[in-house]
């Protein structure tokens, strides 16, 4: 297929390019480098940087080819930075999303796969598994943007027919098991990357964010998915779409508690991760845990890095032989 990627620059986006370049699709990606890296976009592969809050310069990049699907990434996606800035966040993304799709329902698209996320799920469940028609209760406005772009979709869906998956991941993290490709945001909220610039010594006052949640250790319980296995239910999916609009949740199904982590860090680096309690965060629940038996049953989807220490570890690698991350990265670094 020929797929447009937005966002494809960043964390998420970046690696399904990769898999779809190893699975044979041509893929052109369209990034505004806000938080993306040029680095992280394959040589050989078109780019175009372009704002998606631009109606008429996303219009025209969606309508100079035929493509065959859209895949969109590109968001604000900072949980604790929504609750402090809840209307820029909603009408960002929203915006973004809608420019898009309404140019793909302009130029006929006939595929659309959205990345959604498990932040539409503020509701309290124990230990119970989140199943895809689970009760939407975003505890943030960045799950609610998210939730908000969901229903144009199906409305896109009904009266124009353009067919769409919300895949909504839970925790995406690792690199590329190859290590052609990791994880670097400026800045760095996510658990598992700061755990492991605080053991290499790159950063100070790491901290675990609550010790009082119900769950047995006291901190929060999260699905961590890899991001190449992400990545794989990402192109299986378009497969859905030749004949029905989809929504999957996408995780093992497995919870792991933010002390876990920091234990799985210990074992494979052999190292004492640095680290202090810190108070809790706004819009944080205390488990997400993804129910994905649907998704297997339809699309044969397995994940292939489902234990908490290959993730890690390919986080680990990936960081210690890019100490910079994407900044000192050369092109002829970056090789299929």
């Amino acid at each position: 297929m020929k797929c447009l990627v937005t966002g494809g620059a960043g964390f998420v986006g970046s690696h399904v390019v990769l898999s779809m370049l190893d699975a044979g699709h041509e893929v052109v990606v369209l990034d505004n480098l806000s938080t993306g890296h040029l680095a992280a976009v394959f040589p050989g592969v078109r780019f175009f940087n372009v704002d998606l809050t631009d109606a008429a310069a996303t219009e025209e990049v969606v309508g100079s080819e035929q493509w065959d699907a859209v895949l969109h990434f590109a968001a604000l996606s900072l949980v604790s930075a929504s609750i402090f800035n809840p209307l820029h966040y909603l009408h960002n993304n929203y915006i973004t999303a809608l420019n898009l799709i309404r140019a793909c329902v302009h130029q006929k698209v006939p595929r659309f796969v959205f990345s959604s996320t498990a932040a539409l799920f503020g509701r309290e469940r124990g230990t119970q598994l989140i199943a895809d028609d689970a009760f939407i209760d975003p505890s943030s406005p960045y799950g609610e943007s998210k939730f908000f772009i969901e229903r144009v979709l199906v409305w896109a869906d009904r009266i124009h027919g353009m067919r769409s998956a919300s895949l909504r991941y839970f925790n995406a993290a690792g690199a590329d098991p190859l290590g052609r490709l990791g994880e670097d945001h400026n800045p760095e909220t996510h658990l598992i990357p700061l755990a492991i610039d605080s053991v290499l010594g790159r950063r100070s006052g790491f901290k675990l964010f609550g010790s009082d949640y119900p769950t047995p250790d006291g901190t929060c319980i999260r699905d961590y998915v890899h991001v190449t296995d992400l990545a794989d239910a990402h192109i299986r999916v378009l497969k859905q779409l030749d004949t029905h609009s989809v929504t999957y949740n996408l995780g093992n199904g497995v919870g792991l508690s933010n002390l876990e982590v920091v234990q799985s860090l210990e074992r494979i680096s052999g190292r004492k991760v640095p680290w202090t309690w810190g108070p809790r965060r706004a819009g944080d629940p205390a488990v997400l845990v993804a129910d994905s038996t649907r998704f297997c049953q339809e699309t044969g989807w397995k994940p292939r890095y489902s234990s908490l220490d290959q993730i890690v570890e390919t986080a680990l690698l990936w960081r210690e032989a890019h100490p910079h991350g994407y900044q000192k990265k050369k092109e002829k670094e970056l090789q299929l």
